[in-house]
C-alpha cells in the first residue's frame, strides 16, 4: 500500500552523524535513506519529523530526542534556534572547528574527487562573538512569531527591526542583542527602532 503523503512522517532513532549545508545534521533512516535534520546537533539521537521528501533526501525537524550529542553547550544568544544568522552555537567551538574540517573533506574528496596532497587544520577564529563587521537589517511591519508565542495568542501584526527568517522573506525577526558585531552595533539598530517609533514612521 502507498503511503499516504499528507500524513506526517515519523522516523524514529535517527543518529545524527554529521554537520551539512546550512546547518542541517545529517543522518541515514533505516532504510538507508538520507536525512538531513534543522536543530539537531552531530551525535543526537532522535525521532524526527518529515517535512519534505524528495527521491534522494529527507528534509526533517526533531520531535523527540533519545540522546544529546556530548558536544553540545548553552547558546548564549537569546535569538538562536529562530534566527538562523548563528547556525552551530549550541557546539562547542572545538567541535564546530572538528566538523567543519570533515566537510571541507567530504567536498574535496568524497564529492569532488580531488587527491589532496596534504591537508592543514582550520584556523580557528579569535573569538565566536562580535567578529563581523558588516550586518543587514530589515524593517518590517509582519513580526515572525516562535511556536511559544502563537500560543501566547501574540499577533504578527507588529513594527520590528532584526533579520528575516530564514525562507521567511515576508517576515522578520525582532532583535535585541546581536552577538554577530561589536558595539555600537546594537545600541544604533535599537536606536533608530526607537526613533520610527517616536516619529511614527512607517516599517
Amino acid at each position: 500500500m502507498a503511503k499516504d503523503k499528507k500524513q506526517p512522517l515519523i522516523l524514529p532513532a535517527v543518529e545524527m552523524t554529521g554537520i551539512a549545508d546550512k546547518g542541517l545534521c545529517v543522518g541515514r533512516h533505516e532504510e538507508g535513506r538520507v536525512v538531513f535534520v534543522e536543530n539537531a546537533a552531530p551525535g543526537d539521537i532522535a525521532d524526527v519529523r518529515v517535512y519534505k521528501r524528495t527521491s534522494g533526501y529527507y528534509l526533517a525537524s526533531p520531535v523527540t530526542f533519545h540522546r544529546y550529542s556530548p558536544d553540545r553547550v548553552a547558546p548564549f544568544c537569546t535569538h538562536f534556534g529562530v534566527c538562523g544568522g548563528c547556525k552551530w552555537q549550541h557546539l562547542s567551538y572545538e567541535a564546530q572547528l572538528r566538523h567543519k574540517t570533515q566537510v571541507v573533506y567530504d567536498a574535496m574528496q568524497r564529492i569532488g574527487k580531488v587527491e589532496v596532497g596534504e591537508w592543514l587544520p582550520i584556523l580557528g577564529a579569535g573569538s565566536d562573538t562580535f567578529y563581523r563587521n558588516k550586518l543587514e537589517f530589515t524593517f518590517s511591519n509582519k513580526r515572525w512569531l516562535t511556536v511559544e508565542e502563537l500560543e501566547e495568542g501574540l499577533q504578527k501584526d507588529a513594527d520590528v527591526l532584526g533579520f528575516h527568517r530564514p525562507g521567511a522573506f515576508d517576515k522578520a525577526i525582532d532583535i535585541e542583542k546581536c552577538w554577530l558585531q561589536p558595539d555600537p552595533s546594537n545600541a544604533l539598530r535599537n536606536g533608530l527602532k526607537a526613533i520610527a517609533l517616536a516619529q511614527g514612521l512607517s516599517f
